[in-house]
């Protein structure tokens, strides 16, 4: 994947954890101390961050530095269990779920997860 490519792949993953999320640009600009011209310039592919706005865009997401690297090309492709934690994340953050109603969103994502008898699932091809 050229640069042009990645860094348009990394602005949609943004934009789409963005929206996953539930915030604007404005709040994720608060949230992670990036300036939010900057963050409409890099979801519009412009720009390919650096590895200290990468840490603080996963920390305004909670979800795993790698996760944000690996988004961003500068890190190979992170385990499949290290995907959950932003799934997760979005469900925690959800604010038209009650806290039962994500316990128990929680409980079965992660019995999916987990195939039959606490075994990874392993996707079909």
């Amino acid at each position: 994947m050229g640069t042009d490519e990645a860094a348009q792949a990394f602005g949609d993953f943004l934009q789409s954890q963005r929206r996953l999320a539930n915030i604007s640009q404005r709040q994720l600009a608060r949230a992670s101390g990036v300036s939010d011209s900057y963050l409409s310039q890099v979801e519009r592919g412009l720009y390919r961050p650096s590895a200290e706005v990468l840490k603080a865009l996963a920390h305004a997401f909670e979800i795993p530095v790698s996760t944000m690297f690996t988004q961003s090309g500068l890190m190979d492709e992170a385990p499949e269990a290290e995907a959950s934690p932003g799934i997760e994340a979005a469900i925690r953050h959800d604010t038209q779920l009650n806290a039962e109603q994500k316990a128990a969103l929680l409980s079965v994502y992660r019995a999916f997860l987990n195939g039959p008898r606490g075994e990874p699932h392993t996707p079909l091809d």
